[in-house]
């Protein structure tokens, strides 16, 4: 058989996670409506609602655009309900071979997103996550702190990173079967961090792709009433699960002496230093430590595990 008659390759299967509480009913569907403009294949998705009804997304969903439903009694948190959503599509996703998280209030504003992410899998082997662009819709500006690197002055540059963004990115779901989901005793706060370092040990590489666009309307994370009891808690967690054990006190050293350098008010530095406490007091769950070559390896790509 000729090469030009050969058979093209399958594409990629592509899945979509979207957590929900169910408060944002016009958001979701206009994110439920982007997805189902993609180019190519279409993406089934799962959306979770975490301690909520759904609202009814059999009149929702965009013609076209298969919708699963989850509904959970509790508020699991973020991580345990994204791992609900892997599972959804079979152990640890093996029904599609990527999945793509999304925000319920966010909108993939372009149609070639789900391209660009097969497109990204198919040409590099050992890409086991895709860091999207998260952009303001009104503004199109993005935030430092949505560029998962020390060097963040410049979003519009993609690079290697060792982190990603939690509502704006594709995991291939072999980095679930081979390194396990997302932590679900963090509920809220770093536990990208802990599935990257986890990715990283095992060999994958993680990508932040300032083409791959996610619109999501800027607010600080300090929204949330428990963000600074959960920083500095998941922070100990993730020292103590993922770090050789001469780096643990040297990188929540430093966290400390940064978290103090940025003067917060007394009752946010009370909850940071409760959750701190905390973290070496309740347990973090399995400690695998990294090995040297995953440090030198994160030194390389410009951010060292202690810092």
């Amino acid at each position: 058989m000729s090469a030009s008659s050969a058979p093209a390759a399958p594409s990629m299967k592509l899945g979509a996670v979207v957590l929900t509480m169910g408060n944002r009913p016009a958001e979701l569907r206009a994110l439920l409506e982007s997805v189902a403009k993609q180019d190519g294949d279409p993406i089934e998705v799962v959306v979770v609602g975490n301690g909520s009804p759904l609202p009814p997304l059999a009149s929702m969903a965009p013609p076209g655009l298969t919708v699963r439903t989850v509904e959970l009694s509790e508020n699991v948190g973020i991580p345990a309900g994204r791992n609900v959503g892997i599972e959804a599509f079979g152990p640890a996703g093996r029904e599609v071979d990527a999945l793509l998280f999304l925000d319920d209030d966010g909108l993939l504003p372009g149609q070639d997103t789900a391209a660009l992410c097969r497109e990204a899998f198919a040409a590099d082997p050992k890409l086991g996550i895709v860091s999207f662009r998260i952009a303001d819709p009104d503004t199109g500006l993005t935030q430092r702190r949505h560029v998962p690197r020390l060097r963040a002055s410049d979003p519009m540059r993609s690079s290697r990173v060792t982190t990603f963004l939690g509502g704006a990115n594709a995991v291939r779901t072999r980095v679930f079967a081979e390194v396990g989901g997302l932590p679900d005793d963090f509920f809220y706060a770093h536990e990208e961090t802990d599935l990257a370092w986890r990715a990283l040990d095992a060999g994958w590489m993680i990508d932040y792709r300032a083409d791959m666009v996610l619109h999501h309307p800027t607010t600080p994370p300090s929204r949330h009433a428990v963000y600074h009891r959960m920083v500095a808690r998941n922070r100990v967690w993730l020292a103590r699960r993922n770090l050789p054990a001469p780096l643990v006190p040297v990188y929540l050293g430093v966290w400390l002496l940064l978290t103090l350098a940025r003067r917060p008010s007394m009752p946010a530095l009370r909850a940071w230093l409760g959750g701190f406490k905390e973290g070496w007091t309740t347990p973090c769950g399995p400690r695998r430590p990294m090995k040297w070559r995953t440090v030198w390896r994160l030194t390389r790509l410009g951010r060292p595990p202690v810092i």
